[in-house]
């Protein structure tokens, strides 16, 4: 079997409304994309998690699937007739069939992320078998070892992680970082997230790592403090939970930040500076990792 796939380039405008007509119009399915995408005028977009985003691209792309059998120009204008807007030019590839699960695993190897730790897929060997290796396959919740952020706390627990602290994940994800800690050596380790997937994501990745990390929605964290705090949300969350995050840090404890871009490091070192005394931040490809510790108070 194979399918047809077109692509149309339209102004934002009306770019959701053409992307509509076309799934109702008998598309089996559109996606919007950057037009200028890889190019020196990409836009990026995006937004904290929990907020909607409310612009798209300038120059939007329509990528859009149709069965081999469709008549892509008669669907294409019976959209822009719904939407009031002139017929579009647009572009068409035939798509063959192919093994997707094979083609997807093809797009994930293994990552090293220090000397001694790496993150491997579970379809592949392991390249350094006596090294650290969290086993983790890409899946519905945030943290496969791949962006900067989750690279940065990685880093940070395979240097500080020296056995038997408690450490607290905050908006785990994955679980990626509390099955790094413990793997690492830490001791009881805990994680929450607001996202029921995350837990389950989570406690399905622990298992699969053969670690004893414990995941729970906020309202179910049980209370106390944590020699390590690690949170690798965004700059919005965080700059709201500063005090909460302070109050699951013992003191001399420390507390690992990411998910902050680099030019808004200094306010939120500003911030957590009322409890930690904060390191210099450390940057990766435009992101940031805060750490400090946690004074008397």
């Amino acid at each position: 079997m194979a399918w047809l796939q077109a692509t149309i380039d339209t102004p934002s405008t009306h770019a959701e409304a053409l992307s509509d007509a076309l799934m109702d119009a008998g598309a089996l399915s559109s996606a919007i994309e950057d037009a200028l995408a890889g190019t020196d005028a990409e836009q990026p977009i995006f937004g904290e998690p929990g907020e909607p985003v409310d612009q798209l691209w300038a120059h939007s792309r329509l990528v859009v699937l149709f069965d081999e059998a469709a008549d892509v120009a008669l669907i294409v204008a019976a959209a822009a007739n719904a939407v009031g807007v002139p017929m579009p030019s647009y572009s068409i590839e035939r798509i063959e069939e192919q093994d997707w699960v094979r083609l997807t695993q093809s797009q994930f190897d293994p990552i090293r992320i220090s000397d001694r730790l790496w993150i491997t897929p579970t379809w592949h060997e392991s390249p350094d078998p006596k090294a650290v290796n969290l086993q983790l396959d890409p899946g519905l919740a945030f943290g496969t070892g791949s962006h900067p952020t989750t690279r940065l706390c990685l880093q940070w627990l395979d240097a500080h992680i020296k056995g038997g602290e408690t450490v607290l994940d905050y908006g785990c994800g994955s679980g990626i970082l509390a099955i790094a800690a413990l793997k690492l050596g830490a001791g009881k380790t805990v994680g929450t997230d607001i996202d029921p997937q995350a837990i389950r994501a989570s406690l399905d990745n622990a298992q699969q790592n053969g670690v004893s990390a414990e995941f729970f929605l906020p309202a179910a964290l049980p209370a106390g403090q944590h020699d390590v705090v690690v949170a690798n949300i965004l700059a919005n969350p965080l700059r709201m939970l500063g005090e909460l995050l302070a109050s699951h840090v013992k003191t001399g404890g420390k507390i690992v930040l990411s998910g902050i871009l680099a030019e808004q490091a200094d306010e939120l070192s500003a911030i957590y500076s009322t409890w930690f005394e904060m390191d210099a931040p450390v940057f990766d490809e435009g992101w940031t990792r805060l750490t400090g510790t946690k004074r008397a108070i």
